[in-house]
């Protein structure tokens, strides 16, 4: 049965979701999580913990057992390559491409990007475009905040921090 865990945040409750096998997808505030139909397992209530102490600058890395999903072996590749972004840090989607060893592949990289069903914990805020932010789920304010937030230890003013 799916639980979902809401972790508040100065820009809309984001959201954990998962089963007994781990977390399955973590809901940005633009996206809107399905009803809960379960109680959340340790491990969901763990990983949303940590969202919350990352979006409190208390945490820099985030240790989730990830439940399965659908996913094609590039995008995979796509989301293990951003999950060794460090923190503070950004890479462009063509950056990411030619480090999967796939120099043409920006766009795909994108699109993989966004299908990352597990934003934060995948940092795929952390891959922007060559010539401006790029696009994220949870829209170009949240990505803002949390760049901001890995830059300087705290959200930027007037975010409700």
């Amino acid at each position: 049965m799916l639980a979902v865990v809401h972790v508040p945040s100065p820009l809309g409750d984001l959201a954990v979701a998962g089963d007994a096998a781990g977390v399955t997808r973590i809901w940005l505030p633009r996206e809107g999580p399905p009803p809960a139909t379960g109680v959340a397992a340790p491990a969901l209530r763990q990983a949303a913990a940590q969202v919350a102490a990352y979006l409190a600058g208390r945490r820099r890395t985030l240790h989730v057992r990830y439940g399965a999903v659908r996913a094609t072996p590039f995008q995979r590749a796509v989301w293990a390559q951003i999950a060794t972004i460090p923190y503070g840090e950004v890479r462009t989607y063509g950056q990411v491409a030619r480090a999967l060893g796939r120099p043409g592949a920006a766009r795909a990289v994108g699109q993989a990007t966004g299908a990352n069903p597990w934003p934060i914990a995948i940092p795929c805020h952390r891959v922007v475009g060559a010539g401006g932010l790029g696009g994220f789920g949870g829209g170009a304010a949240l990505k803002e905040f949390l760049l901001h937030l890995e830059a300087t230890g705290r959200g930027p003013r007037g975010a409700g921090r």
